[in-house]
């Protein structure tokens, strides 16, 4: 694994993930921002910084369980976002953009998790 993390596209979507949910958050009632607003951009950020961690590992196991925790981030940011829909918190056309980032990162998650465990089993 002599790549950098900057250069697998699931980071990369995730990185514009985080930032794109800190710019959606901030149209959340104030009164949530130790709430869901803090929640969100916590696992926002996670997801990114766990795919970072694991590929740093240079280890195919280690690599495979945070691309995992990634992909359990990323599950609850999906969550929180529905959440927030129902509540009517911030700009309905940026939360179906944002749930619709997701869903594409999930896929490429999938698709980077799939070889990557099929390596390390060997």
């Amino acid at each position: 694994m002599s790549y950098s993390y900057k250069d697998l596209l699931a980071w990369q979507n995730a990185k514009a993930l985080a930032v794109q949910t800190y710019r959606v958050t901030e149209a959340f009632p104030k009164s949530e921002v130790f709430g869901l607003t803090s929640q969100m951009r916590r696992a926002a950020v996670s997801i990114a910084s766990n795919i970072a961690e694991g590929q740093g590992r240079s280890s195919r196991p280690d690599f495979t369980r945070f691309l995992r925790i990634s992909r359990g981030l990323l599950l609850e940011l999906e969550t929180q976002l529905e959440i927030a829909q129902e509540l009517k918190f911030g700009d309905h056309c940026q939360l179906a953009n944002l749930h619709e980032d997701c869903y594409k990162l999930l896929g490429l998650l999938n698709r980077l998790i799939k070889p990557v465990e099929a390596k390390a089993s060997l």
